[in-house]
């Protein structure tokens, strides 16, 4: 991904959750490089889940479709779940949350908590 502004608690940031494997995964980046380089002034990381199998099942998180997006603002969740893999429905998204705040139906503790654990981390 390309370097984004530091966090802020003003910062929209967008966590894309796929799996190498996946071939729609990989179509996938694409769209999200570009939407990087569109939306410059959002945070932007890629998680194979793969990768963080151990962290997702401590969670018991499990992510059964493709793409799988996370937004949040701050330590606030406002987005999490799958989308159809356009990009125009990530681009709409995100303009949407940029442009204020928004609730994240059905929200468990399990993917606050993994938020919290990924805006730790330094990428």
């Amino acid at each position: 991904m390309p370097s984004n502004p530091s966090e802020t608690p003003e910062t929209l940031s967008a966590v894309c959750l796929c799996a190498e494997w996946c071939s729609t995964c990989r179509d996938w980046h694409a769209v999200v490089e570009q939407a990087a380089h569109e939306f410059k002034d959002v945070r932007w990381r890629w998680l194979d889940i793969e990768d963080e199998a151990d962290l997702l099942d401590e969670l018991d998180i499990d992510i059964e479709t493709f793409p799988t997006m996370l937004l949040a603002r701050g330590d606030q969740v406002l987005f999490f779940g799958p989308i159809p893999a356009q990009a125009e429905v990530l681009a709409r998204l995100v303009s949407t949350l940029q442009g204020g705040s928004a609730s994240a139906p059905g929200l468990t503790e399990q993917v606050a908590t993994l938020w919290q654990r990924l805006r730790g981390r330094a990428t």
